[in-house]
């Protein structure tokens, strides 16, 4: 699989990752055994870069990468986690002293000494423009707890404020074919910049399959229903922030847009990998086959003009009003 550098990290990465949400908590429930036969598929097929976070299951995501790494010592794998998402949401909350417990649970799980990755975990927006809490990073830094931190977004504009700070290494934001302002200024400022983009929730909760109806259903313990109206984090993170039913009705169009040989799923992942200044993508999966399948979409071939239009013309039709001035 092609690889690419990470932003201002100078890692290596392959350009399609693995998110590893799902394998602590929120989409159902995914026994260690199946968590683990994900991550070697993952890997045997070329995925070099695994995001987690202190969150997902509260520690079980990262435990689980932990235990792989461990396994595969000389496999090039590069482990990006999160913090901040421990606590209330506010700005004082953010603090070095909370930093540095923080990462020291996250050391603890993944048995590193030094993280590869940190990002901020989607934190209120005057952090970003916080000079004591980039100053907390940078002593992390210097201590040799991380090696390099980033941020994760809900907006485009906290993804600018990010950027222009001559420390952050990569952003991770939202983007997908159902939500496309990332394309109008963050991903020019980012390569502009050096700073890398890891683009989550690339299927749109699994929307861009394009294997649900309106009547699909989840279980309890998935955010695909507890979550459709916001009620546990931001609406966008579920289904990518659009109307259910829209969602399905626009994914059908995006499926007679696919070129023989691919799944609608493979060329979501595809569409995003071959943007301009994407370092990775982040589809996460919940088998084997959906992992191989992810994986495989890094050597897609070039999807062509008429494509990327399509996508543009189906979000212009269905999205653009309800989403681009809202994230």
């Amino acid at each position: 699989m092609e690889t690419r550098t990470l932003g201002r990290t100078g890692r290596q990465v392959s350009v399609v990752g693995l998110g590893t949400w799902q394998l602590g908590a929120d989409w159902g429930d995914v026994s260690s055994e199946d968590a683990r036969a994900i991550l070697d598929a993952s890997l045997a097929d070329g995925v070099t870069f695994y995001d987690t976070a202190d969150v997902y299951g509260d520690g079980r995501s990262e435990s689980f990468l932990g235990e792989f790494r461990a396994a595969n010592p000389d496999a090039g794998i590069t482990i990006a986690t999160k913090m901040g998402r421990r606590v209330d949401q506010v700005p004082e909350n953010y603090t070095l002293d909370n930093f540095r417990g923080w990462t020291d649970r996250s050391r603890r799980n993944l048995g590193m000494d030094t993280l590869d990755l940190v990002q901020l975990h989607c934190p209120p927006t005057a952090v970003y423009s916080s000079d004591a809490v980039f100053d907390g990073l940078d002593t992390l830094v210097e201590e040799g707890a991380i090696a390099a931190y980033g941020v994760s977004v809900e907006e485009t504009a906290q993804a600018l404020t990010a950027i222009a700070r001559p420390a952050v290494a990569s952003v991770q934001i939202i983007l997908n074919a159902f939500r496309l302002k990332p394309l109008d200024e963050v991903l020019p400022a980012a390569q502009a910049a050096g700073v890398g983009i890891i683009a989550r929730v690339p299927l749109a909760s699994g929307l861009l399959s394009a294997k649900y109806t309106k009547d699909t259903t989840f279980t309890e313990n998935d955010h695909r229903t507890y979550n459709r109206g916001g009620d546990a984090f931001d609406v966008g993170e579920t289904f990518a922030g659009v109307d259910f039913e829209t969602g399905v009705a626009a994914a059908r169009e995006f499926a007679a847009l696919v070129p023989e040989g691919l799944t609608s799923a493979q060329a979501a992942v595809a569409w995003i990998a071959q943007l301009p200044g994407v370092s990775t993508v982040i589809p996460g999966a919940r088998n084997v086959d959906q992992a191989r399948a992810n994986a495989a979409a890094g050597s897609a071939p070039d999807l062509g003009d008429d494509f990327r239009q399509g996508v543009q013309d189906i979000y212009d039709r269905y999205f653009r009003e309800a989403v681009h001035s809202r994230w």
